[in-house]
């Protein structure tokens, strides 16, 4: 399905369906992701169309939905107050295109460079840790929206705010409060109604009929920031001299926000049996990046809920992505009919899209795998809560500690019980980046002392693989015909 030429195929009418599915996702929700980062809300719909038909061109995936994200969103803002901007700078739009140029230019980059594996330079532990404390992050933010108390919460952090919210309920207002309500029942129960149920789309709807009856009884989009009709104008009048102010925020948006379409299209590739190029994914999330700092919007990325709305609705190539971003182009001149949609549904929709990250389950479970891999992802959880708004810190503390716990305790794979003519191997300690090259040779070692046994590489029963680590299985079974490397619970 994949290879390493660039054609494009022609799109089918199932793409058709598939793109126009989820664009109506995608269009409330760009308006949502682009308040996480205090963006004007049209920064958002930019961001969701020509960098979607631009990444369309040239990606791996055929699957794959790039565009605004609530977490690029939030390292977005986080590298931009990191530097010291506030969003009441008048160059604060145009430093947010800038900083899509950086991480346009990272990606590019990188990819071009084949140098996709360093997608996999995060550990899995650190992720988990910091998305589930960015996910909560992200949701206290919208919470003064959903309780109708933008207004009246008083200025500080985003929990302090969040805290104060839930606990003045007598300066909630009940409007907002049954619309968010409404909007997480219709996304989140729609779900069990059917896989592709619209509830987005039907939030909105039901949000805009609610604000027009009650005539300005909640707070919508139009009394904060209203939507300017037209389309985007295409210029590079950035502020340059911002280029050494940004790097660091923008290197890391450009790994950071790579790591969650790297694992989606990585899923479906897998469950396909196709071949996922990173190389080619890096260099057409970057190309996407550098239309969308063209076009004066913000960093975009892949998206795991669109993305799997594109497969489930269809998509057969990766023509999906660039006509849904048609479609929010085409919306582009009438985007001001939702000037009246409310706050709370917005904040709803933001909420209701990230919940899911926040991983309680998987984080208690790793004090039983690994306490190592525990206390990373646990780090990396708490310094992401404290550094708040400045999350990019805590994704350098959860590098800088998988580091040294690298050298404190190297990776080995070491004997496990095993039967029927098989031999077993488990793995101990810290398996990332810095550890795929001992954990080849060690692999390759035990095929080499056992020339008529299959191996099987337990990592674990809460382990996932990444992408990394199946390249490597793969490599050294190739080097041992008639023989099988499987991972433990894969069969």
């Amino acid at each position: 399905m994949v290879t390493d030429r660039l054609d494009l195929p022609r799109p089918t009418v199932t793409d058709v369906i598939a793109g126009i599915s989820v664009a109506l996702v995608l269009i409330p929700q760009s308006l949502a992701y682009a308040q996480i980062s205090e963006m004007p809300v049209v920064v958002g719909l930019f961001a969701a169309s020509l960098p979607l038909i631009g990444f369309s061109l040239f990606a791996s995936s055929p699957y794959l939905q790039t565009g605004p994200v609530a977490l690029t969103s939030l390292l977005t803002l986080a590298a931009l107050q990191g530097a010291g901007f506030s969003s009441d700078n008048p160059e604060w739009v145009r430093l947010g295109a800038l900083l899509a140029l950086i991480v346009g230019v990272c990606r590019l980059a990188l990819g071009l460079a084949r140098l996709g594996w360093l997608a996999f330079l995060i550990a899995e532990p650190v992720r988990m840790g910091f998305t589930s404390a960015a996910a909560i992050v992200i949701m206290s933010s919208q919470l003064p929206k959903t309780l109708g108390t933008s207004l009246t919460a008083p200025q500080g952090s985003t929990i302090g705010q969040a805290a104060w919210s839930i606990g003045n309920p007598g300066r909630w207002s009940i409007g907002d409060l049954v619309l968010a309500t409404v909007t997480l029942v219709v996304m989140l129960g729609g779900r069990r109604l059917h896989r592709l149920f619209p509830g987005v789309a039907v939030a909105v709807v039901v949000g805009l009929a609610y604000a027009t009856v009650s005539d300005g009884g909640v707070l919508t989009v139009g009394d904060t920031t209203p939507i300017p009709q037209g389309f985007p104008t295409l210029s590079l009048a950035l502020p340059w001299s911002e280029v050494s102010t940004l790097a660091l925020g923008g290197l890391i948006i450009a790994l950071v926000g790579f790591a969650e379409p790297a694992s989606i299209a990585r899923l479906f590739a897998k469950q396909d049996g196709s071949v996922w190029d990173a190389n080619r994914e890096f260099a057409s999330s970057g190309f996407a990046n550098l239309i969308s700092s063209v076009s004066g919007a913000v960093p975009v990325g892949g998206s795991f809920s669109r993305s799997s709305i594109n497969r489930l609705a269809g998509a057969k190539t990766r023509w999906s992505g660039g006509i849904t971003g048609l479609v929010v182009f085409a919306f582009l001149p009438v985007a001001s009919v939702l000037d009246r949609l409310p706050l709370a549904v917005l904040g709803a929709i933001v909420v209701g899209a990230v919940v899911g990250l926040v991983q309680p389950r998987a984080l208690l479970g790793l004090w039983r795998r690994s306490r190592l891999e525990a206390a990373l992802a646990w780090l990396t959880f708490v310094v992401t809560l404290v550094v708040t708004p400045a999350v990019h810190w805590a994704v350098l503390v959860g590098i800088g500690a998988t580091v040294i716990a690298h050298v404190v305790r190297p990776f080995t794979l070491r004997p496990a019980p095993s039967s029927n003519g098989r031999v077993a191997v488990r793995s101990d300690g810290l398996l990332w980046l810095g550890s795929y090259r001992s954990f080849e040779r060690q692999l390759r070692a035990a095929v080499e002392e056992n020339p008529s046994a299959d191996v099987i590489v337990d990592f674990g029963s809460e382990a996932d693989p990444d992408q990394a680590v199946e390249i490597v299985i793969d490599r050294v079974a190739q080097e041992a015909p008639g023989r099988s490397i499987t991972i433990a619970g894969n069969g």
